[in-house]
């Protein structure tokens, strides 16, 4: 079978690598892919980004099976496209995708529900928004209701930065969020204490299978300082997800917001993302809703997944996720980010990567913002954005995962690199 991914990320990056160990496909296509994909000889990158264009070319190739990766092809309807012409998609339409291109529709879903979340108010009016600050106090959550690739979240210590969030994401717009329609809003809620962790599930419609479970490192720098970052590492499983929270989390969450979209006329297929604050007695409330695997979740999930994706996404998009059981490799799988220089604000492009090391059964590293520039011998691998590469190994304990993954990217070299030197200190700390 001929398999497309879209999307040219880590995630995808990882995915596709995972559908060609699939002895049932033929070729994975990558649209556009980046330098990873490209350098991959079971991997085909396809340059073309437009649905419609995507589309026409998925039905000439004639793709048995077409995965999305990222929000943005979600929220531009593209499994509406591609459903419209009898392709096989997997991934939400355009209206259940809404659970994370609208952080308003999403809240408003999740308080009709029931679903447990933090309280909160939406404002696209500054001078409304800086008053509920003052009367909430710091610390409290400002977000951009729309895409903003993870980086329109802040969390405000103190009324200043509360304050400058809104000025950020209502007045200058610096973000790049995509504002939905009505123009910039943001949603401010308040500040949840807890441990978070990321909550993945495969949806068919009605069904729901549970990935391993996973953490991210949110913030740039050691120790869980500096500013907040799509993702600079994850690790899986996550030890506070603890069998007590799984069941939790599948019962408060998951099924209730599967069994909402589907009340409300607008069925969920396709991976869904729960971001989940845990907190001290064990009760995870919902931060947000993704559409699509996390980032660099996925890396480490896709490790540690022994079963074949092929066959897993072909029953999810036949609604048969029930007879379904997933396999895993019980050693622990961590990845961590190398990030371009400047990166999150400024991400410098350009600068030539070198050192790239072999994958290997137990260690991958996985391209982001990657390109490749020549063909054959002389070909070279540049950095092309923000986070560059994910590191990701598996061994018997989470400390043994993160030496092998620092051992991996000891070679990598390019100018301004950075990237943590902690990935996995809250479950080694547990451990």
């Amino acid at each position: 079978m001929k398999v497309l991914v879209i999307g040219g990320g880590g995630r995808e990056h990882a995915l596709a690598w995972k559908l060609a160990a699939s002895p049932k496909v033929q070729v994975v296509y990558v649209a556009p892919g980046n330098g990873g994909t490209a350098r991959d000889k079971r991997l085909v990158n396809v340059p073309i980004s437009d649905v419609k264009a995507l589309r026409e070319w998925a039905q000439q190739e004639k793709i048995g099976l077409t995965v999305v990766g990222p929000e943005a092809p979600l929220a531009a309807g593209v499994v509406d496209e591609f459903r419209a012409h009898g392709l096989r998609i997997f991934g939400p339409t355009r209206a259940a995708a809404q659970l994370e291109s609208s952080k308003a529709f999403s809240k408003a879903f999740m308080q009709r529900h029931g679903i447990p979340t933090a309280e909160y108010d939406t404002f696209s009016d500054p001078v409304a928004a800086h008053a509920y600050i003052d009367k909430m106090g710091a610390p409290i959550v400002v977000k951009a209701d729309g895409l903003a690739a993870g980086k329109g979240v802040v969390v405000a210590m103190t009324l200043a930065e509360a304050h400058e969030a809104v000025d950020f994401m209502l007045l200058d717009n610096k973000l790049g969020v995509t504002h939905n329609e009505g123009g910039a809003r943001v949603v401010i809620e308040q500040f949840l204490q807890g441990e978070e962790a990321s909550f993945i599930v495969l949806c068919d419609g009605k069904n729901v299978l549970a990935l391993a479970t996973s953490q991210d490192h949110k913030r740039l720098l050691d120790g869980d300082q500096g500013p907040n970052t799509g993702g600079m590492g994850a690790y899986s499983p996550a030890p506070v997800v603890t069998p007590a929270v799984h069941a939790r989390a599948m019962r408060e969450i998951i099924l209730p917001t599967i069994k909402g979209m589907e009340k409300d006329g607008i069925p969920y297929t396709g991976f869904l993302y729960a971001g989940l604050m845990i907190d001290a007695e064990g009760h995870p409330k919902t931060l947000e809703f993704n559409c699509r695997m996390g980032d660099p979740e996925t890396q480490p999930i896709m490790m540690r997944l022994k079963s074949d994706l092929l066959d897993v996404l072909l029953a999810a998009t036949e609604g048969k996720l029930d007879q379904v059981e997933l396999e895993w490799d019980r050693r622990i799988a961590l990845g961590v980010v190398l990030a371009a220089h400047g990166y999150p604000l400024n991400p410098r492009k350009g600068d030539l990567i070198t050192g790239l090391p072999a994958d290997t059964e137990e260690g991958v590293v996985f391209h982001a913002g990657t390109m490749q520039q020549g063909e054959g011998k002389d070909a070279q691998v540049l950095v092309s954005g923000g986070r560059v590469l994910c590191a990701t190994a598996l061994g018997g304990t989470t400390r043994q995962a993160q030496m092998r993954a620092y051992e991996l990217l000891e070679s990598i070299r390019f100018d301004g690199m950075q990237y943590r030197k902690d990935i996995g200190h809250h479950a080694i700390r547990k451990g």
